[in-house]
This record gives structure tokens, C-alpha cells and sequence, in this order.
């Protein structure tokens, strides 16, 4: 069959419109924590080309943590999110400059009034390219901070998801009290950041 000048064009124009769609269909995940999972759940559902974020548990040893064994500080993990996203939108380094502004990298032993290791800072790479990115970033925040940044750049042996009522906690619970006067002042100012084409200033700096 011999196919017209209209027919191969539209068969041009379809063709490229699904390898456009497989493209931007591509997704890659990053694992971190600055503090709670709730405000840095909430805070990178807001970055354009963030897909999905789930809040769980990971930087510890043992398998199945439960939330009131991670406060308990009985297993290791840390509070942390996986972050999955469009790497034609967003870029890995772009996630990553982001998080330096969204919590304080510098503080010991929690994040704001959260205290305990299960709120520390910490990075959780996949791959010797992910490790390489965090490292560098690390490095070329730490020119921009008075104290030394304390986060923790480590292999990811696990993510392991939190309890269903954890997830989305900020947006299906807007008013409870932590998100209203927390989370709530810091999504805000981010929003505002981000519509003005700028990265979030840290308080810290």
C-alpha cells in the first residue's frame, strides 16, 4: 500500500507525539529527610515535575519499622521520603539545590523543635551517579551556611513505606495544629519562592 503525503504526515506527527509521551512518562526516585516526613513530604509535592512522594522510613537496620519504633529510636531510620519524578522537568540537581532550602542541613540531632535521630538530615543514593550528585551539591551548599552541614550521605539498602496515615498527611489535614502552624507558613513561602522563579532562601544562611 502506498501511503499519501497527508497520511505519512500524520503517521509522522503520531509517531512523535508517543516518543514525546514515552519521554516525559520517564520516571526516577530520590530518597532523603530533613526532618519530619510530613513537611518535606509537602513541601516537594509543590516542585513542578515532582510525580509522586511518599513519606517511610529508611537508614536503619531493622526490616517492617513501625512509627512508634522509629521514635522510639529502636531501629535506626531516619524520617525520610521518596521522591519520584520527571527528569525532563526537574533535574536531579535541582531536587537536590531544593533541599538545602527546605530544612536546616546544619542542626545536630532533629530538625526545628522535632528532636531525635529519627530526624536527622540525610541523603540515600541507589547509584554511584546519585552519590556523586549528592556529594557535589553538599559541597556547594556548605559554601552558603555559617555552620558545617551535617547530613549524612548514605547507601539506600531499603525504603521502607509509613503507616497509610502518614501519607499526604499536610494536604488531608491542613488544619491539625502542626500543620497549621508549621507546615502551613513554610509551604506558603516556598509557593511564593517558587512563582517567583527563585530557590527558597534559607533562614539559616
Amino acid at each position: 500500500m502506498v501511503m499519501n503525503r497527508h497520511a505519512f504526515v500524520l503517521a509522522l506527527s503520531f509517531s512523535t507525539v508517543v516518543a514525546m509521551n514515552a519521554v516525559s512518562a520517564k520516571t526516577e526516585s530520590l530518597v532523603l529527610g530533613g526532618g519530619c516526613f510530613w513537611c518535606t513530604e509537602a513541601a516537594y509535592e509543590i516542585l513542578p515535575g515532582v510525580k509522586d512522594v511518599m513519606s517511610g522510613y529508611a537508614g536503619g537496620k531493622e526490616p517492617n519499622p513501625t512509627y512508634e519504633q522509629v521514635c522510639a529510636h529502636a531501629t535506626g531510620h531516619a524520617e525520610v521520603i521518596k521522591i519520584d519524578y520527571d527528569p525532563a522537568v526537574v533535574s536531579r540537581e535541582k531536587l537536590l539545590d531544593y533541599f538545602w532550602h527546605v530544612h536546616n542541613p546544619t542542626q545536630v540531632g532533629g530538625q526545628g523543635n522535632d528532636h531525635g535521630p529519627q530526624y536527622r538530615s540525610i541523603i540515600l543514593y541507589s547509584t554511584p551517579e546519585e552519590k556523586a550528585a549528592a556529594e557535589k551539591s553538599r559541597a556547594e551548599a556548605g559554601k552558603t551556611f555559617r555552620d558545617p552541614i551535617t547530613t549524612e550521605i548514605v547507601p539506600l539498602v531499603k525504603f521502607w513505606p509509613a503507616e497509610k496515615y502518614h501519607q499526604d498527611y499536610f494536604r488531608l489535614n491542613p488544619h491539625a495544629g502542626y500543620c497549621s502552624y508549621v507546615i502551613a507558613p513554610k509551604v506558603k513561602k516556598l509557593k511564593a519562592e517558587l512563582a517567583e522563579g527563585k530557590p527558597a532562601a534559607a533562614a539559616t544562611k
